[in-house]
């Protein structure tokens, strides 16, 4: 029979993109100094009111490299008019999807240029 233990397993990285890759290049967070931390920002949630519809859309960005640049993005997208949540599914390095929930569909044009502000990011 396995020994059980309540203490938790550490489980190893598969990828360390903070020394492969020199750092994200957001400027924000440092990931690629020598203490490596990039901090993350967990995601909200709303709810949504069944009065006022919401509108759901998923957008393939690139350029998102660790937590700062979700949190970059997540803050310039929320600025926008409409926008109630947004939930960034981070792929370090390649294409992550970010869900944006509004009041009304947001205009493409909009949403690229809120990447654009924060950062080195763009539609895909």
């Amino acid at each position: 029979m396995p020994e059980t233990t309540d203490r938790p397993r550490s489980l190893p990285l598969l990828e360390d993109l903070t020394t492969d890759s020199g750092g994200c290049g957001c400027g924000g967070c440092g990931c690629g100094a020598a203490d490596g931390g990039a901090a993350t920002t967990p995601g909200t949630t709303n709810s949504i009111v069944e009065e006022n519809p919401m509108t759901t859309h998923s957008y393939a960005v690139s350029g998102m490299t660790c937590g700062h640049c979700a949190g970059a993005v997540t803050s310039e997208l929320k600025s926008l008019d409409g926008v109630t949540d947004v939930h960034v599914e981070l792929v370090a390095g390649g294409t992550s999807t970010v869900t944006v929930i509004s009041s009304a569909p947001l205009d493409e044009a909009q949403v690229a240029a809120a990447l654009d502000e924060a950062g080195d990011y763009q539609l895909a």
